[in-house]
């Protein structure tokens, strides 16, 4: 539960490839650039955004009324 794993490149875990198919972000790569990096998930399992690093959980949380509402 508490291994490292990988979430670029070839041996990439497959949720992480998975997430980055569907939200491959701004860059000229789909990889994930640092820790934090955030991505929402809708209740029927659609990845809905990815959010940078840089973006705090509060400004993640108020769009989860959206996807809640």
């Amino acid at each position: 539960m508490f291994a490292k794993i990988d979430v670029n490149g070839d041996s990439a875990a497959g949720l992480y490839q998975w997430l980055k198919s569907e939200q491959p972000g701004d860059g000229d790569s789909s990889d994930i650039v640092w820790n934090f990096e955030k991505f929402l998930v809708n209740a029927n399992g659609d990845v809905v955004k990815r959010f940078a690093p840089t973006v705090s959980p509060e400004e993640v949380a108020e769009q989860l009324d959206d996807l809640l509402g």
